[in-house]
């Protein structure tokens, strides 16, 4: 006859267990980036990071694990919890090219805290918490959202552009179609805010979306200033 302790013992693996293999079920990655212009130019504003206002490019908002009938697991290890000492050698990468526009001001670890724990932890056997960050940020670098744009004459300069030459741009580009997630300005004007890739789950190639999220934006669309 087992033992309690080696029962409990048994238990914690198999939990364990079950914690890794619910972190790898996923279809693929939704890779989003956003336009800090049309962030701050919203009734809520914004507040640049302590490390001051970022540049004038897309930064990353997140790296989400989705599955194909377009809902995705969250929240999938409550024990892995964000250690900033895993990614410190990322840290300046990180400010430059996934900066916090939230308020109150902050440096960044808030918004890096929140992405691994809702949907890093989701994909953690594939990739862990260093890997995780460095995978994103090869990702912005590949995808150069911004010079797909400016090459194709889409300037951030607060003209109006048309909604599928945004989307020609960048899959003239990446080779593959962007969702593009609009929000509106203090006027109601709906601007360029969000683009969607997505990404297969080693989170290394770029595929065509097997689903695109809800919503849509106005045929015509501003590219704000930043």
């Amino acid at each position: 006859m087992e033992s309690k302790g080696s029962i409990s013992i048994k238990l914690l693996l198999l939990l364990h267990l079950f914690v890794l293999c619910a972190s790898q079920d996923f279809d693929f990655y939704y890779f989003v980036q956003q336009w800090p212009g049309s962030y701050c130019d919203t009734q809520n504003s914004c507040c640049y990071p302590t490390t001051g206002k970022p540049a004038a490019d897309f930064g990353i908002h997140g790296l989400w694990p989705n599955y194909k009938d377009g809902s995705y697991p969250s929240n999938c290890d409550p024990n892995n919890r964000f250690q900033q000492s895993q990614i410190s050698d990322l840290t300046s990468s990180l400010q430059r090219n996934w900066p916090t526009l939230a308020c109150p001001s902050g440096n960044g670890v808030q918004f890096w805290t929140h992405e691994w724990e809702k949907h890093g932890t989701c994909s953690e056997s594939l990739l862990k918490q260093h890997d995780y960050f460095e995978a994103a940020l090869d990702l912005k670098q590949r995808s150069n959202l911004l010079r797909a744009l400016t090459n194709a004459g889409i300037q951030p300069n607060g003209g109006s552009y048309s909604l599928s030459s945004i989307k020609g741009a960048i899959k003239d580009a990446i080779g593959y179609t962007p969702y593009i997630e609009c929000n509106v300005d203090e006027s109601r004007n709906s601007q360029l805010y969000q683009v969607y890739l997505c990404v297969d789950t080693s989170a290394s190639h770029f595929i065509e979306c097997p689903v695109f999220p809800s919503g849509k934006c106005a045929s015509q669309i501003e590219f704000p200033s930043f």
